[in-house]
């Protein structure tokens, strides 16, 4: 009886060779594979390595793999970064470096005192801004109340703390400093850092800050930010073309201002956070 040679890969053929793929199998472990979409898993989670494809976090919280923008590096931007310049302008001033000779020269040549920067100047003052923002405390947690928010008066109540705090900081870093005026005001002392300044920022900020929530539209929390920026940018470009201050006492005061201001958005969110995970509310949204 002739034997007739088998083909390769039966069920008889017993040698070692490697093994072989069969067509009729599921190619589970495969790049590309049907619910793979790894080398080396079957499944869809991926693979189990220091650097694998994990998402990275988007806060950019410590223990995702870096580089990650998040958090620390925003906090150093907005909080960190205008407290180290506003540390630096009030040692300056203080020591009367050569920051201080810059920011004269700047003064005379930016002093042009008219009808309109008088105008820009007073919008800082208390009697303007500080209304401002009660008006805005009121609407603000009058809506709140009306919505159901769990802690309705916390927004409005953390605004009128940080709004207290302006003199509170303000009056003994002008002691501290007893810096003298431009040559456009009475000879006098205490001008650093621009009280004017630090009273609008916060208002005007800490208005935006909680207004902001109960906006709907994109375009318009956008606007009103821009509004903000341009009002207290107006504020100081008033006092310093008018004279009342030097250019260093109101960027001082802007860079008070924002951790101020960053400061007062941190504790709203971390509320905000809080109460989302806490007790559900009535809260529907604003009409």
């Amino acid at each position: 009886m002739r034997d007739t040679p088998r083909p390769e890969g039966t069920l008889g053929d017993i040698g070692p060779r490697p093994p072989q793929l069969r067509p009729g199998r599921a190619l589970a472990h495969t790049t590309g594979a049907s619910g793979s979409g790894s080398p080396h898993r079957s499944d869809s989670r991926p693979p189990q390595t220091p650097r694998g494809a994990r998402p990275s976090d988007p806060d950019g919280r410590l223990g995702t793999t870096p580089p990650v923008p998040g958090r620390p590096t925003s906090l150093f931007l907005f909080l960190g970064l205008p407290a180290l310049l506003f540390a630096l302008i009030t040692w300056q001033v203080e020591a009367d470096g050569p920051l201080v000779r810059v920011d004269e020269r700047a003064s005379r040549a930016l002093i042009r005192p008219d009808g309109v920067s008088e105008f820009l100047a007073d919008l800082g003052n208390v009697q303007v801004a500080v209304p401002v923002l009660a008006a805005v405390l009121l609407h603000v947690a009058r809506r709140a109340r009306l919505t159901g928010t769990d802690r309705w008066w916390l927004p409005a109540t953390a605004a009128a703390v940080l709004m207290a705090l302006v003199p509170a900081l303000v009056v003994p870093l002008k002691e501290l400093t007893d810096r003298p005026g431009t040559s456009a005001v009475p000879p006098g002392t205490g001008y650093y850092p621009s009280g004017h300044t630090a009273t609008a920022a916060v208002a005007y900020g800490a208005a935006t800050l909680l207004l902001l929530p109960w906006l709907r539209s994109a375009y318009a929390r956008r606007e009103l930010v821009i509004a903000c920026v341009v009002v207290n940018a107006a504020v100081g470009l008033g006092l310093i073309r008018r004279g009342y201050h030097w250019p260093l006492d109101v960027v001082a005061s802007w860079c008070l201002g924002a951790v101020l201001l960053v400061s007062l958005w941190l504790f709203l969110s971390r509320s905000s956070r809080r109460t989302s995970a806490g007790t559900p509310s009535r809260r529907t949204g604003p009409s």
